[in-house]
């Protein structure tokens, strides 16, 4: 049986994002020195977990943040953090670099709703929900090879004295969730797991991932989520997390568990000033 955690953050605040202007890919803003505070929380917040992994945007916004967690780990400080185009914000065409109120207007024009409307040279929302999906079975993939390589591992070392390689306890955050309905068991079988991926992405490109773990793959949410909650954008440096399990290696319709959404908990000490 293969199972991995992942946990997805949403890159911190731009001078873009609290104007309310579309960044897009086009429009390659750094953080802010808010952005820049929300990442410290973040990375204080997820200071011990053990990541395996680190995946960002290619984006700017989600290296610094990526690069700021990173640099507040305590367990992760020499890895290497994998930037992936693949996990760059929705494209919004000729809307990019514009307000939000902008790309409304243009929606209304076209008869549409505003989160599903396409500007020109922009991404459909099926295709973004492609490129998260092709992302996700990759990790999905990733986590197979290396289950693979453990067991050939386990083996070799077999009647030589040496321990079993086996995912050390690494992630706390589910003290931090509410609405959660683990048992013994089930948190016994969560601190397990390896590999722990953290990817850094951004905010309408999450709500799109979510949306195709929820209706595609049928996730099961915590009892306590609000179902308005699941349509709504991530805050900056807003965390989420998962369990997937592949079973037998099924890529195609994994198990999925999503132990919290869009948490901010750790911003309530960042100065809300400048929020």
């Amino acid at each position: 049986m293969v199972r991995f955690a992942l946990t997805i953050v949403r890159h911190g605040e731009t001078r873009y994002n609290k104007d309310k202007i579309l960044q897009g890919q086009g429009v390659d803003e750094p953080l802010s020195a808010t952005g820049f505070r929300q990442a410290d929380a973040a990375g204080v917040f997820l200071s011990n977990v053990k990541f395996t992994h680190v995946f960002s945007s290619d984006l700017l916004r989600a290296k610094q943040t990526a690069s700021t967690i990173i640099g507040k780990n305590k367990f992760c400080k020499d890895i290497v953090i994998q930037y992936d185009a693949r996990l760059r914000e929705r494209k919004y065409g000729i809307a990019e670099g514009r307000p939000l109120s902008d790309l409304k207007a243009m929606a209304k024009a076209a008869g549409e709703q505003c989160p599903s409307f396409t500007p020109s040279g922009g991404e459909t929302l099926d295709e973004v929900r492609a490129r998260a999906k092709n992302f996700f079975e990759f990790l999905c993939q990733l986590s197979i090879e290396e289950e693979c390589q453990k067991e050939q591992a386990v083996l070799g070392m077999a009647g030589n004295g040496l321990e079993t390689l086996e995912g050390k306890p690494i992630f706390p955050l589910r003290n931090h969730c509410c609405g959660l309905e683990l048992n013994s068991d089930t948190d016994k079988d969560t601190k397990m797991l390896n590999p722990n991926i953290l990817v850094v992405s951004h905010g309408a490109y999450m709500r799109n991932w979510f949306g195709y773990f929820v209706l595609d793959l049928k996730c099961t949410l915590p009892s306590a989520l609000k179902k308005s909650q699941l349509s709504s954008v991530s805050p900056n440096t807003g965390v989420s997390h998962f369990i997937i399990n592949l079973g037998n290696g099924d890529v195609i319709k994994p198990e999925i568990s999503c132990i919290c959404l869009n948490r901010d908990d750790h911003l309530a000490d960042v100065n809300t000033e400048n929020l």
